[in-house]
């Protein structure tokens, strides 16, 4: 018997479905050994050994894949191909002991179909220790900033505030992102447009479909200069421009005509397929790796942790064919498109695709959510082979005394890969206008405006910066966007844009200030590329471990004693202690500040900072005021201001009105609907957007 094991249920269960009765697949369930969480784990006079333990739910499992492993002839590690999955089936060998009298054999697959298995399983290798060693920096680097890190925050900021070697990085790039916003000022500028017409033109002809005769034209030059952006800075400005123009002749002096191509997007990668998603869906990047993870294991996808835009020869052709068949053969571009990704990538990896192209959305049967990204994969690689979009273009220079104004329209002529990836375009149609052709003036409009501050980050555009930056890789995009929430450093506001917390401030300033290597853009994405030169077997990982810690443990040493608590956390109030009179302080916890005594800890007495009332008496004791609170993982509820000696709470908020069945609070729910609160009526409103 040979025995396969990988490290998900799912995929063996779909590679047994492959292989038949000759083979056994059997699933790890992930990780089976780490660093211990009560302890450094890491030896560091001895070439920072780790002390890896068997992890506490893996133990069982261990124990039957040892029984297991005693009645197989071979056993083969099929665990993902990349470093995670390295880690993976080494920690395998060590634990079954398959480096002794039990042979082993590792195979990698980009694809879980049974060409792709089958091949893999004629060509076996052994553990590429590369990128175990990788993957072991990685995990040594991360638990020396965390271990050694964490406590320092506890002891000078709060407690359970924990610090994170990529995490930082990214809690910087929102806070510096909301200072620019808050010190933004905006700066007014005007643009001016020429509402045009043919001379004798019928301005309804526009609303019967017919070619249009009036159209818009575009301030540009005056005198032959360029206007930049802000070149009109003020309303008088532009009333004197209107004012020089009062009378002006409107004379067509150039018309540009051309074919203007657009090219479709390449397939995806890890983080334009967390980008597209969010885009489209709003859904965050762990929700998108999870779906993509089971399209993977279910033989849907291509492996999807991937930052390479190679696709294989098997897939181009595929492509070629379905595309030929399905939408004729104008529809593909001509040739096989190949893609090369920027930077430091994986080419031997293939971007993210579906395992068979011709398996069209509609003919494959899954969840809701799975289909919506299978369908968003399977487009963006088909039209990677299809052909160009064509627009004519036309451009029209329009000149009025020393002004020059621009008219642009286009029009869709072929629409190649936009038939199956649709995507945002406008159209603009011109009427057909002549050289020296003088128009009729309808309107000159000035119009004013203001430059806008940089947007606060999304999921999109937090995973594109960190990418840009060469900060994180596929795998650790989407625990980075949850790590950084669950800590409580940043939130998302009202349109799901991340902004910093309170605390996420604190934190950021003081490793800013304090330990400005953990949070550089570049000294981090040096540490990535190091790492990947590890994998590549060109530098060893235990140096790359001594140069960051030396400096690292010595500067903390420093800073333990040089930062006071008092000045980072405590603001002294006028305010006394209703408990024992003493002075009250304003103090800065993990979920913000709040009023706290100064004798803690022989007075325990605190008080949020402010009351978020909602002005609604509470139904319960009638004495306080309903107001919003937090639970201790910062989650918001709704209860009684005289809390804890009042217990009313409620988790959706209360609306002030009562239910006219049960004269219960009404509240509102997440998803804008409106109902009472009072579990046993079941009266409810329509849905509140209505």
């Amino acid at each position: 018997m040979q025995l396969i094991l990988v490290e998900s249920p799912t995929k063996s269960k779909t590679l047994q479905g492959f292989l038949g009765p000759k083979y056994r697949v059997l699933s790890s369930y992930g990780h089976v050994r780490d660093l211990p969480k009560d302890e450094f784990g890491v030896e560091v006079e001895n070439d920072f050994k780790p002390k890896y333990i068997i992890i506490p739910k893996a133990r069982e499992t261990i124990q039957f894949l040892k029984e297991e492993t005693q009645k197989a002839e071979t056993v083969i590690l099929a665990c993902d191909e990349d470093r995670e999955g390295e880690a993976i089936a080494w920690h395998l060998t060590q634990i079954l002991n398959l480096n002794g009298q039990k042979p082993y054999q590792r195979i990698v697959f980009h694809e879980i179909t049974k060409s792709a298995i089958e091949e893999a399983i004629k060509n076996p290798r052994k553990i590429d220790m590369n990128l175990v060693n990788a993957q072991q920096a990685r995990r040594i680097l991360d638990r020396i900033v965390g271990y050694k890190l964490s406590p320092f925050l506890w002891k000078k900021v709060a407690r359970r505030l924990s610090a994170g070697r990529v995490q930082s990085v990214a809690v910087r790039l929102v806070v510096e992102r909301e200072r620019e916003i808050q010190n933004f000022i905006p700066q007014e500028y005007w643009t001016i447009v020429a509402q045009l017409k043919k001379t004798g033109g019928d301005p309804l002809s526009d609303l019967q479909g017919a070619t249009p005769c009036q159209f818009e034209a575009v301030l540009i030059k005056k005198s032959g200069k360029i206007i930049p952006k802000l070149g009109i800075k003020t309303k008088e400005e532009a009333d004197k421009i209107v004012k020089d123009l009062k009378g002006a002749e409107y004379k067509v002096i150039n018309i540009q005509k051309k074919e203007v191509k657009r090219n479709p997007l390449p397939p995806f990668t890890t983080s334009t397929l967390q980008q597209e998603a969010w885009q489209r869906f709003h859904w965050p990047a762990k929700l998108t790796m999870q779906l993509a993870q089971q399209l993977y294991e279910t033989g849907k996808i291509t492996y999807h942790r991937t930052d390479s835009l190679n696709l294989s020869d098997l897939s181009l052709f595929a492509a070629k064919k379905f595309i030929i068949n399905q939408y004729g053969n104008e529809y593909w571009a001509g040739f096989l498109r190949r893609y090369k990704a920027k930077g430091r990538v994986q080419e031997a990896h293939e971007a993210i695709r579906p395992t068979y192209p011709e398996r069209m959305p509609q003919s494959i049967k899954l969840e809701k959510n799975q289909l919506k990204l299978y369908d968003l994969i399977w487009r963006r690689f088909i039209v990677c082979q299809m052909a160009q979009a064509i627009f004519d273009s036309t451009i029209v220079d329009i000149e009025a005394k020393n002004y020059l104004f621009r008219a642009t329209g286009q029009i869709l002529k072929f629409d190649g890969f936009l038939k199956v990836f649709p995507i945002k375009y406008e159209e603009a149609e011109l009427p057909p206008l002549e050289i020296d052709e003088v128009l009729e003036l309808v309107k000159l409009i000035p119009s004013q405006h203001f430059t806008q501050p940089p947007p606060r980050y999304t999921e999109a555009t937090l995973i594109k910066a960190l990418e840009q930056n060469g900060i994180g890789r596929p795998s650790t995009y989407a625990p980075i966007l949850s790590t950084i929430q669950e800590r409580n450093y940043v939130e998302k506001d009202e349109n799901k844009k991340f902004r910093p917390t309170e605390i996420g401030i604190v934190v950021n300033d003081l490793l800013v200030n304090h330990f400005p290597k953990i949070v550089d853009v570049g000294f981090t994405a040096k540490m990535e590329k190091d790492l990947d030169e590890i994998a590549e077997g060109k530098i060893k990982w235990v140096k790359v471990c001594k140069k960051f810690y030396e400096p690292f443990e010595e500067n903390l040493q420093k800073k333990y004693a040089e930062v006071s608590k008092k000045d980072i956390t405590e603001k002294p109030t006028e305010k006394k202690c209703p408990k024992c009179g003493s002075q009250l302080l304003i103090r800065l916890g993990k979920f913000g500040k709040f009023y706290a005594c100064s004798k803690f800890p022989k007075c325990k007495y605190t008080k949020s900072l402010e009351e978020n009332t909602l002005g609604i008496k509470c139904p319960k004791c009638e004495k306080g005021e309903i107001t919003e609170k937090r639970t201790k993982k910062n989650k918001i509820f709704y209860g009684c201001s005289r809390w804890s000696k009042c217990d009313f709470a409620l988790w959706d908020k209360p609306t002030g009105e009562k239910c006219p069945k049960c004269g219960s609070l009404l509240i509102e729910t997440k998803r804008k609907q409106v109902k009472c609160s009072n579990k046993k009526c079941d009266h409810v409103l329509k849905n509140n957007k209505n």
